[in-house]
C-alpha cells in the first residue's frame, strides 16, 4: 500500500519545453525550440533545415535553419528537377536516410558539396506536403555517421511532423491574406490592371534584391522569403480607391493623384483590420507586412508619401519593394505608355537613385540581369504566351 502511494503525486504544475512555440516568435525561433527539445533525446542531431518549394518555377529555396554553426546553404535555391534523388523523394513521399554523406562528395551538386564541407556525416531527408501537394523538405543532419537507425527515425517522427506543421502554418497564413486581398480587389474593381503577372514579377525582383543585400544587412532566409511572399500585398489599399481613378485609361490629374496617394495609409488601416479579424496582430512578420504596405512610396529625399520619411528612416523592406515595383512598372505595358526596355528602366533607376530610391537596392537588381530576364520570360503579360 505504501509503495503504491509513493508512485502517486498531487496535482502540480508542469513546464513544457515546447510550449513557447505557441507564442509570437519567428519560424526560425520556433524551429530552434524544436531542435533544442530533439537534442535532449538525440544530442547528435546537429542541424535542422527546411527548404520550401515554389511550384511555378520548380524551385527549392532555403527557408529556416537551426544549428550551432552558420548555414552552409543560406540564400540558396535550386531547381528540384535538377536532382533526381530529391525529385524521387518528393514524388514517392518516402523519407531518405543516408548514413554516410561522403557518397555524394563528387556528384557535382552544389548543395551536396556545401553540406560535405560543413562536416556533416549523415542525413535524414523528409518531404512534407500541403493537401497532397509537395511543399518542401525537412533536413536533419549529424556530424556523426551511421546514427539514423530505424529506432531513431521512428523517435524523430513526431518532431519532424511538428516542424512541417509550423512551416505550413506560416506559409498558409500568407496565402490566406493574399487570397483575401486578391478577392477583395477582384470584387471591388473587377481586375486591377497591375495584378497578375505584375505581382509575380515584382515579388521575385524583391527577393533578388533582398538576397543580394543579405550580407550587408545580416538578413536571414526567413526574412528574404517573407519579402517575396508579402510583396504582392503592397497595394492592398487600392481596394479603397474608386474605379474612376484606379481604372482610368490615362494619366491622373493632380486631384486624382492625391486621392490615389491615400492607398498607402488606407492599405495599412485595411491590413490592421484584417490582422485583427484573423487574430494575427502579434505574428512576427506583421511589422514587415505593415511597412511593405504603408511605406513603399516613401522616397530617399523625404518627398514621398504618406509620412515623408527619408533615407534609412524608411524601412529596408519598403525600399526593396519600391525598386522592384518601379522597375516592373517601367518595363510593363500600361494604357498610357509602352513598356520600356530593361536598359531604359535601369537608366531611369540610376537617375533617381539616391534621391527617390535606395542606390543599394538598384545596384542589387542591376547585378542580377540574368535572373531578371528569366522572370520576365516566365511571367510575361502576353495572354497567349
Amino acid at each position: 500500500m505504501d509503495s503504491d502511494a509513493a508512485t502517486l503525486s498531487p496535482i502540480s504544475s508542469y513546464s513544457d519545453a515546447l510550449a513557447a512555440i505557441t507564442q509570437s516568435k519567428s519560424v526560425n525561433e520556433k524551429i530552434g525550440l524544436v531542435h533544442h527539445e530533439i537534442r535532449t533525446h538525440y544530442p547528435f542531431i546537429d542541424r535542422i533545415a527546411v527548404a520550401v518549394y515554389e511550384e511555378e518555377r520548380d524551385l527549392l529555396k532555403t527557408f529556416v535553419y537551426s544549428s550551432d554553426t552558420p548555414s552552409p546553404l543560406q540564400f540558396y535555391q535550386v531547381a528540384l528537377s535538377s536532382s533526381d534523388s530529391l525529385s524521387d523523394i518528393a514524388a514517392g513521399g518516402q523519407a531518405r536516410v543516408v548514413n554516410d554523406l561522403s557518397i555524394f562528395e563528387n556528384n557535382g551538386k552544389t548543395h551536396s558539396e556545401r553540406i560535405g564541407k560543413g562536416g556533416y556525416g549523415a542525413g535524414y531527408t523528409v518531404p512534407f506536403y500541403n493537401d497532397g501537394a509537395f511543399a518542401g523538405f525537412i533536413f536533419l543532419n549529424s556530424y556523426l555517421k551511421n546514427v539514423f537507425t530505424e529506432a531513431v527515425c521512428h523517435g524523430l517522427s513526431p518532431f519532424v511532423y511538428l516542424v512541417g506543421l509550423l512551416v505550413l502554418k506560416e506559409t498558409d497564413l500568407i496565402k490566406i491574406l493574399f487570397g483575401s486581398v486578391s478577392s477583395a480587389l477582384d470584387i471591388s474593381h473587377h481586375r486591377d490592371p497591375e495584378t497578375g503577372a505584375h505581382l509575380e514579377r515584382m515579388s521575385r525582383y524583391a527577393r533578388i534584391i533582398a538576397n543580394e543585400l543579405a550580407p550587408i544587412y545580416q538578413l536571414d532566409d526567413e526574412y528574404v522569403e517573407y519579402i517575396y511572399r508579402l510583396a504582392p500585398l503592397h497595394d492592398v489599399g487600392k481596394i479603397a480607391v474608386p474605379d474612376r481613378i484606379l481604372l482610368k485609361p490615362g494619366r491622373l490629374d493632380e486631384a486624382e493623384y492625391r486621392e490615389m496617394q491615400t492607398h498607402a495609409r488606407k492599405g495599412r488601416e485595411i491590413m490592421d483590420r484584417m490582422l485583427a479579424n484573423f487574430r494575427l496582430q502579434g505574428i512576427k512578420h506583421a511589422a514587415i507586412l505593415r511597412n511593405v504596405i504603408e511605406f513603399h512610396h516613401e522616397t530617399i529625399d523625404g518627398r514621398g508619401y504618406p509620412n515623408g520619411l527619408s533615407g534609412d528612416a524608411i524601412p529596408l523592406e519598403s525600399r526593396i519593394i519600391a525598386v522592384a515595383d518601379i522597375f516592373d512598372a517601367l518595363t510593363s505595358e500600361r494604357p498610357y505608355k509602352h513598356a520600356w526596355s530593361n536598359d531604359e528602366a535601369f537608366a531611369e533607376l540610376d537617375r533617381i537613385s539616391g534621391t527617390k530610391v535606395d542606390p543599394r537596392c538598384v545596384a542589387a537588381l542591376k547585378s542580377n540581369l540574368e535572373l531578371v530576364e528569366d522572370i520576365q520570360r516566365t511571367f510575361n503579360d502576353d495572354p497567349f504566351g
